[in-house]
């Protein structure tokens, strides 16, 4: 270690190292970065307290011996213990906002976020309208958040079954001063709403098959299996939201749940259902709409 230490100067020369490494160790990105290059500069930028997004000015600065070690130590961490960089940095950003995520919590990389930076347009006409919205399986709480923003009127319930969960959220909560407008609660679902009535929910829940749980590369199999497994097809949580939802939603109330590549599982397991599939910059239909009038009693 030490002669790398004294071959490696600049961060130039750690960046080169991190991408043959990350390469070599066959590591799966798709947790906020999609390529070893973009990962091991996040990495070497977070270790050096720089900016995430300023790497070209400082490519050719050469670093101490303290500050090599540190960025050693945390590339290390990333190709010998397959963990996601979110887990590594603590760290997570949706439409341009910073989260704070550990293990207790799925790294945030929802679709849902184009959506609300635009204010949930064209779907929901004036976004000062919405007085009241449901994040429902809210995880580190960064939906609550967006919908926080987009929604300036609304106050907004996050709901989730992990009280783990839940401590994340209440720190990104925090963060951004909106414990006055973000109720936290922890149930199953619709469980602990009582009669509460929305204008919108929403809902990323967790949707991967059984077969692909079994196929998960190493760097998932870190996040909470809670937040991923839905049973054989994918849709035991999502039958059971379309199940209550109705109850929950106000007159033309609507609701958009998250189902990623699962959009053939559930038109097939919807067929009577008129879904309308949503397009965002980051995807297109893994997103499915419904209104109020539209579901079964």
């Amino acid at each position: 270690m030490s002669e790398l230490l004294d071959d490696l100067i600049t961060i130039r020369d750690w960046l080169r190292w991190g991408v043959s490494r990350f390469h070599e160790a066959k590591l799966f990105f798709g947790h906020g970065c999609d390529n070893a290059h973009d990962e091991a500069a996040w990495l070497i930028l977070h270790a050096l307290h720089l900016p995430p997004d300023r790497l070209d000015p400082y490519l050719d600065a050469r670093l101490t011996r303290h500050e090599r070690l540190a960025v050693l130590e945390l590339l290390q961490q990333r190709i010998t213990r397959r963990l996601p960089a979110a887990y590594l940095t603590h760290e997570a950003w949706q439409a341009g906002l910073r989260f704070y995520v550990d293990e207790r919590v799925l790294i945030p990389r929802s679709y849902f976020a184009d959506l609300l930076v635009e204010g949930f347009s064209p779907w929901v006409e004036d976004p000062e309208a919405i007085e009241s919205a449901l994040d429902l399986c809210t995880g580190s709480g960064c939906l609550a958040i967006l919908m926080a923003h987009a929604f300036p009127n609304a106050k907004i319930d996050a709901a989730d079954l992990s009280a783990d969960a839940l401590e994340v959220a209440k720190r990104n909560v925090a963060d951004y001063g909106l414990e006055d407008r973000i109720r936290l609660i922890q149930g199953d679902l619709f469980e602990n709403l009582g009669k509460r009535k929305y204008d919108l929910i929403i809902s990323n829940p967790p949707y991967v098959t059984a077969q692909a749980m079994r196929e998960l590369p190493p760097e998932y199999r870190h996040e909470p299996a809670l937040a991923l497994a839905a049973g054989e097809d994918g849709l035991d949580i999502v039958r059971r939201i379309l199940a209550g939802a109705k109850a929950h939603l106000k007159p033309h109330g609507l609701l958009a749940v998250e189902v990623g590549h699962n959009r053939d599982l559930v038109e097939a397991a919807f067929p009577q259902l008129p879904l309308t599939w949503l397009d965002t910059e980051s995807g297109e239909g893994k997103i499915f709409l419904l209104r109020r009038e539209d579901l079964v009693a």
